[in-house]
């Protein structure tokens, strides 16, 4: 891969600038332009890569970010990549049972966004962004089970009274199935009768973070953790004694035993 710019494409402004992008009225998306060398890299690797940083089933959102200008997409300039998307993603939807939300056609327009926004990471270090930098640059996912990757990373959700830690209320914490950070107490575990774990609260505030999630027709707040960006479920307002009951699948979560938590700790 010899180059990346990030801009806007395929809207309607002829000027668009930051501003008027992340408003949504320009119709344009936030886009990335890759260069490459196809004798190092194929388009199906690069894509490959793009589907483990993105949610394919989501519209109009990456990450905690909404909106039409954060739509997936694949736009290829050289009419040639035609078919190697198409037949890529057809192969995808195999894969799954939910809908790919990702639009593909031939870019109409892009223009190079603002300076400070090129390379913005390497400027920025501390900056936002959804994707695990660390995940992407080691690709280890290697110690998930499919379900774990599909439920963490895609969104998905494991099918209710069949996670391993439904029935289950032995003394302990519930860590991060990806990167082992905790998330859960045992202390403030609950049969809520859901058919998925349920918590009143995370173990901490700053080990999770919050998103509006529009899909399936409903407006629903998601639980991400904070560090990794796992998916980890969705949180209500009807717990016990009017706290709140934060629904979670199993396959996001590992048990620590109390005996072990000590050496646990130690070790990360």
């Amino acid at each position: 891969m010899n180059n990346t710019e990030v801009g806007y494409a395929n809207g309607m402004d002829l000027a668009p600038t930051y501003e008027k992008v992340s408003s949504g009225k320009t119709g344009h998306a936030e886009t990335v332009k890759v260069t490459y060398n196809p004798k190092i890299i194929t388009l199906e690797n690069i894509l490959e890569n793009y589907f483990t940083i993105i949610d394919p089933f989501t519209k109009n959102r990456q990450g905690a970010d909404v909106g039409t200008q954060y739509r997936t997409g694949i736009y290829w300039q050289d009419p040639h990549d035609k078919d190697a998307v198409i037949d890529f993603l057809r192969k995808k939807q195999t894969e799954f049972d939910k809908r790919i939300a990702v639009e593909a056609h031939e870019i109409h327009n892009f223009y190079p966004a603002e300076g400070y926004h090129q390379k913005y990471l390497e400027r920025n270090p501390q900056g936002y962004c959804h994707v695990d930098l660390n995940l992407i640059d080691d690709k280890e996912f290697d110690h998930l089970s499919r379900e774990e990757y599909e439920i963490t990373q895609l969104s998905m959700t494991e099918p209710p009274f069949t996670g391993k830690y439904d029935n289950f209320f032995e003394d302990g914490v519930y860590v991060d199935v990806v990167n082992g950070e905790i998330l859960f107490s045992s202390d403030d575990k609950f049969d809520s009768g859901c058919g998925w774990p349920a918590f009143t609260k995370p173990i901490c505030e700053d080990a999770i973070t919050k998103n509006r999630d529009f899909s399936h027709g409903t407006t629903r707040i998601e639980v991400r953790s904070a560090k990794a960006n796992s998916h980890l479920g969705h949180v209500f307002n009807d717990g016990p004694d009017g706290a709140k009951r934060y629904c979670i699948n199993s396959a996001a979560l590992k048990f620590i035993p109390k005996e072990e938590l000590d050496e646990y700790q130690k070790k990360n």
